[in-house]
């Protein structure tokens, strides 16, 4: 799952992206508002964490020329604690929810992940898609034999991928984009290694291949 995180302040960026990426998240980093504005618009994230106070901007402005130019992603803002008037400012202009600093990385994680099941319509932090359960917190993958998987950060985020929107044809570009962030820069054959490792655990007709359009994951395999 790709992640925007826009911070300034870069130690604390560094610190987050290693703690987001053990939980299964491909981290891109913004350090100004021009960057947020450019990387929003043209990358395809699943969710953001946007700092308001920026160098050479305000983050509230960044969200709203995001929700005015329809990028929808949810977003999770930051704040100075006890600023409640950054908090409604926040939510007012397209906000899904806040975190005042300092805060514990825990909780940052809990409520990205609390708002991207919101965005997919889930209420339990497994994703269900078949006879396949993902346990987001676990990262692990459970058969309806009720067997367990343990999987690797990229299976995980790959499997995630796939299972999110079940029927749904992902080209190799659009995983490629979801599983690594803009400093990564990994092959195309990268997926497919993947996608066979994953396969030997939900069987080849679960993932199918599209010739000349990419994969999807089939929901009705039984």
């Amino acid at each position: 799952m790709r992640v925007l995180l826009v911070e300034d302040d870069r130690l604390l960026a560094e610190g987050l992206r290693g703690q987001l990426e053990k939980a299964g998240f491909s981290v891109d980093s913004a350090h100004t508002a021009r960057e947020a504005r450019l990387l929003g618009e043209h990358e395809d994230y699943r969710v953001g964490i946007l700092d308001l106070g920026l160098p050479d901007g305000n983050g509230l402005d960044v969200l709203r020329q995001w929700r005015g130019n329809n990028i929808g992603f949810p977003v999770l803002i930051l704040t100075a604690r006890g600023d409640w008037q950054d908090k409604v400012n926040g939510l007012k202009a397209g906000a899904d929810d806040y975190l005042a600093k300092p805060f514990q990385t825990e909780e940052l994680i809990a409520r990205l992940q609390a708002i991207v099941r919101r965005s997919e319509g889930r209420i339990q932090n497994t994703l269900k898609a078949g006879r396949f359960e993902l346990d987001e917190n676990r990262q692990m993958l459970k058969a309806d034999s009720d067997q367990e998987y343990s999987l690797t950060g990229t299976e995980f985020r790959l499997l995630r991928c796939l299972m999110s929107r079940p029927g749904h044809v992902f080209s190799k570009e659009q995983l490629i984009e979801q599983l690594y962030n803009l400093n990564d820069n990994p092959s195309e054959n990268v997926i497919e290694a993947y996608i066979r490792r994953l396969r030997k655990l939900v069987g080849a007709d679960t993932i199918k291949t599209r010739r000349g359009q990419g994969y999807l994951f089939d929901a009705d395999v039984h």
